[in-house]
């Protein structure tokens, strides 16, 4: 791909994610807390508790978060911002990791109940990174696809613009 094909395709990719994120909020489309983990401060038993703080807010449109002013992250995993029931005692360190972030989420001043997207990772939307392939984003024959499942191969890919469009479909349908 030539530098020029590759420019206007982010010149592209910049106008479509702001079509998208001015439909969503036209439509009304309720976006989505971004959050980061900020470890607790002090030593040993002295230390505070970890907390989730605000980063943003964004849509989740399947294995993507648009941000309104047209960021775009790959997802990572999701909370939701509750304080769990006392005395609850799990058998896996998994139940317990997702039970202390819901706790750190509802630290960090979420609203009760909300969702909370940690881990995501920005896609870089530059035409050199567009050209070699950014996260879940690729590009062949001058289009953009998004691979929206994991494995090779042409199943769990489709063209961006599509994809979105079924996002957009699926989240502003009535329920």
């Amino acid at each position: 791909m030539s530098e020029t094909d590759a420019e206007a395709l982010a010149a592209h990719l910049h106008e479509l994610l702001s079509r998208t994120a001015t439909e969503l909020a036209q439509r009304g489309v309720a976006d989505e807390a971004l959050g980061v983990i900020a470890l607790g401060r002090g030593i040993a038993v002295f230390r505070s508790a970890d907390r989730i703080r605000p980063a943003g807010r964004a849509w989740r449109l399947g294995v993507l978060l648009l941000g309104s002013v047209g960021a775009l992250y790959a997802t990572g995993r999701v909370t939701r911002a509750i304080v769990p029931l006392r005395g609850v005692t799990n058998r896996s360190p998994e139940a317990d990791q997702r039970r202390a972030e819901r706790l750190a989420a509802s630290r960090g001043g979420f609203a009760e109940g909300e969702n909370v997207n940690l881990g995501f990772t920005p896609i870089a939307l530059d035409a050199a990174a567009l050209a070699r392939g950014s996260g879940p984003l690729s590009v062949r024959d001058g289009v953009l696809f998004v691979r929206w499942a994991p494995g090779d191969g042409a199943h769990g890919v489709s063209p961006l613009e599509d994809y979105l469009r079924d996002r957009i479909a699926l989240l502003a349908a009535p329920e």
